[in-house]
């Protein structure tokens, strides 16, 4: 007896032998998005971006221009792009900064082009910056923007957590304290709301909404040519 002929779904190109060969549908191009976390000093902002950058390689951190000093160990256009007060200015004139604030004296702002290749790219870019950067990152960016406000537990763990970090000098401190009363009542403004009792807890909770927010129908640019490659016989 002859044995039958194979056939598999495919019928892109045939064969002599009545075998097909599988169509594979197309990777579903997605568009990057800004991910915003925002915190007063010390509720933990920084560290739950370093464990999401450690875990995720699809997300990078946006390196901010400032005027500030370098502190030990920063480097030029890892940490920071630093800048003079002039050359500040002068990439606000000529619209290279998608937002930027002054904070204790010193200037931050986040460069245009850098952002815009990443995202055409498909990366996600995760930013730390407070909330008038997160209004102007709104304006001019709302469609690709989702925010994340970080909350301490309490105003005693707040300024425990201030004073051992030892960063700070304890007028710093206060300072940092009162600022912190004024950051907190932005939250409403929020996308998401994480409350920081436990850092794992609360690292697990913003790269679970990471993950929910990059499988956005919206976000998936080249999902109508793989529904299409796919619904085809």
């Amino acid at each position: 007896m002859t044995a039958p002929t194979t056939a598999t779904s495919d019928t892109k190109t045939g064969s002599k032998t009545g075998t097909t060969q599988a169509r594979t549908p197309p990777a579903i191009a997605r568009r990057g998005l800004m991910l915003v976390l925002s915190s007063p000093s010390g509720a933990g902002k920084t560290t739950i971006a370093r464990a999401l950058l450690a875990r995720d390689s699809q997300l990078t951190m946006s390196v901010s221009v400032t005027t500030r000093p370098p502190r030990p160990g920063e480097l030029d256009g890892t940490d920071y792009h630093f800048a003079d007060a002039a050359q500040f200015e002068q990439m606000i004139a000529n619209e290279q900064l998608l937002e930027y604030a002054t904070v204790f004296g010193n200037s931050y702002g986040t460069p245009r082009a850098e952002v815009e290749a990443a995202l055409a790219s498909g990366r996600d870019v995760l930013f730390d910056v407070d909330w008038q950067g997160t209004q102007q990152l709104r304006q001019n960016a709302r469609a690709d923007l989702v925010s994340i406000f970080v909350l301490p537990p309490s105003h005693a763990e707040l300024e425990r957590r201030l004073h051992t970090r030892a960063q700070d000098s304890p007028e710093v401190v206060q300072r940092r304290m009162a600022r912190a009363a004024d950051e907190m009542s932005h939250w409403a403004e929020y996308d998401y709301i994480i409350v920081n009792h436990d850092i794992g807890q609360a690292v697990g909770e913003a790269a679970a909404i990471l993950g929910a927010e990059r499988l956005r129908r919206d976000r998936q640019v080249g999902l109508a040519a793989f529904v299409s490659a796919v619904s085809q016989r």
